[in-house]
């Protein structure tokens, strides 16, 4: 029987759990592919911490070279994260004719042109189904099932920490800084979370999402980013008055000849479904011309959810390698080399409605000046929430408006935020009607 052989470089969460498979499902892999996957060796720089797996030592080793320059290993996985050496190890590992297989979204996302443009030259795969949602496969569908599709829109939910946050503070009414706290003590959210509560991590996978949907190069740079953490529970609950919920939204659309891709928290209607995925999962919703919606959702993250994409790919690429067909599917679905070049929308020509919340002293005519300013902005209200009165106190105003460009509505906040009645910076959130 054949043997394909294959060395992990990165033996931590995912790399414990790829492991786990390569023991326990030895026997699946083997029946399923009619050939035998060994795992030849693994590099970590600590190879000494128990992972609950047992191991011949002799596999382990804390230099990548050993994996990167055998001739006899045929793919990598690389499990390292971040952009160095995890490119390093790549590039090399493409220079010497090997497939890759990775769950670095951060490092597609900055240098997937550099990479992709050198496996095409190579002839070999670069996979990457563990990137973009965890354990639901969303990149395999994208191009392979769904590919006779014209793409108009990809929404997702990517980031598992905040949709338990927004969850909570949702369902519960807690503070933002209680339930982060409680997220990092249950292992649901980093440390320092700083790329998941500011959406850096969603952009890096919207990124490959819309290349991958829109056929067009999406720069990680032009996406517009921002995070969870100026939201109250105040705004969840006054969302859910007005009948939205509110989640950190990764939206891509195509239209008009330009792309939009942006990452934001974003009020939906609460009866669609994406406004159904709560805790810790995740979703992707497409709209193909021909399909219609398609919704995947699932465990977006974890050790063996994303062990499982990742072996889902070793297992594509071994099938190629033993029909000798390597690059049988472009990465990105189709060669870069016929990629369109679209420009991404800038936000300022964005039209939307929006959820804007004032903190203002509670004193007469109050209202009259922020609706005075909206209107001068051509921003017309479409229903108003203003709570019990404080006299003296500040107050939360919560307006909804109609359509309106988001040139307008910054422009009207920065003028109303200067009003000495005004106690905070003024929120605003966009609201999505039309999600397909």
């Amino acid at each position: 029987m054949k043997e394909i052989n294959v060395g992990l470089i990165g033996f931590g969460t995912i790399g414990t759990g790829v492991v786990h498979i390569f023991q326990q499902n030895a026997d699946v892999m083997e029946q399923r592919l009619g050939a035998r996957l060994n795992l030849k060796k693994i590099a970590d720089l600590d190879v000494i911490t128990d992972r609950g797996v047992t191991l011949d030592p002799s596999i382990l080793t804390t230099d990548a070279n050993e994996i990167l320059h055998d001739p006899e290993i045929d793919m990598v996985i690389e499990l390292v994260g971040g952009y160095e050496p995890a490119r390093t190890f790549v590039m090399e590992a493409i220079s010497q004719g090997k497939h890759i297989i990775t769950a670095n979204k951060a490092l597609l996302a900055l240098h997937g042109d550099e990479i992709l443009a050198a496996s095409e030259e190579k002839g070999v795969s670069v996979m990457f189904e563990a990137a973009v949602a965890g354990g639901i496969p969303v990149i395999s569908p994208i191009k392979e099932n769904l590919c006779a599709n014209r793409f108009r829109t990809v929404l997702g939910i990517l980031n598992g920490t905040c949709n338990y946050i927004l969850t909570r503070m949702s369902q519960e009414g807690d503070d933002f800084a209680d339930v982060l706290k409680d997220a990092q003590e249950a292992g649901f959210a980093e440390a320092d979370p700083t790329f998941d509560i500011e959406g850096v991590d969603t952009a890096h996978k919207l990124a490959i999402l819309t290349s991958l949907c829109f056929g067009t190069k999406v720069d990680f740079d032009s996406i517009y980013t921002e995070g969870i953490s100026r939201l109250s529970s105040l705004d969840l609950q006054f969302a859910r008055q007005f009948g939205y919920e509110i989640k950190l939204l990764a939206i891509g659309k195509i239209g008009y000849g330009k792309v939009e891709a942006r990452v934001h928290p974003t009020m939906i209607p609460i009866s669609h479904p994406l406004a159904e995925v709560h805790g810790v999962f995740n979703a992707v919703r497409l709209l193909g011309d021909f399909v219609g919606p398609v919704m995947l959702h699932g465990q977006g993250a974890g050790m063996e959810p994303t062990a499982s994409a990742v072996m889902g790919d070793v297992m594509s690429v071994a099938r190629d390698i033993l029909h000798g067909s390597p690059l049988r599917t472009p990465a990105m679905g189709c060669s870069q080399k016929n990629f369109e070049d679209l420009p991404v929308r800038p936000m300022e020509e964005l039209i939307s409605q929006y959820y804007l919340r004032f903190g203002a002293l509670d004193r007469p005519g109050v209202l009259a000046q922020i609706s005075g300013i909206l209107g001068n902005h051509d921003i017309s209200i479409s229903s108003m929430i203003q709570p019990d009165r404080q006299i003296g106190g500040t107050v939360s105003i919560v307006i909804m408006t109609h359509e309106a460009p988001e040139a307008n509505i910054r422009a009207a906040l920065a003028e109303i935020d200067e009003l000495e009645v005004m106690r905070e910076k003024s929120l605003f959130i966009r609201i999505e009607n039309d999600l397909g």
